[in-house]
């Protein structure tokens, strides 16, 4: 799948590069260095935005090089997922807006490191 030049170009102002990243049918957007919202320990980390639904019944996921620190505890229910060669961290979080673009993704799951619920 490819995605809108302009909306990979909107993911860059959150992180340092974008990349695409395929495996099997499915193509994952590395987000590197990608900045943390207040609060947040460590203050970056790589990540990997799924921008689309999985088999774990989320309509897209974001997943982090570490299992981040925030002030809210969070259910880190994915730990050690192997995607692209990698080894990546996950919370419950939902984000579910109607047609959203990859920013709104992004920002509605860094969203759950500053909020209680």
């Amino acid at each position: 799948m490819e995605y809108a030049k302009e909306q990979i170009e909107a993911l860059k102002g959150y992180c340092s590069k974008v990349r695409a990243l395929a495996e099997g049918n499915d193509t994952y957007l590395h987000l590197e260095k990608l900045r943390l919202p207040e609060g947040c320990e460590p203050r970056e980390c790589d990540a990997l935005l799924r921008p689309f639904p999985g088999a774990d019944g989320y309509p897209s996921q974001l997943y982090f090089s570490v299992q981040v620190s925030s002030s809210y505890t969070r259910n880190w229910n994915v730990s050690n997922v192997r995607i692209c060669e990698k080894n990546w961290f996950a919370f419950s979080w939902r984000v579910t807006p109607s047609s959203p673009t990859l920013g709104q993704i992004l920002v509605g799951h860094l969203t759950g490191f500053t909020k209680e619920k």
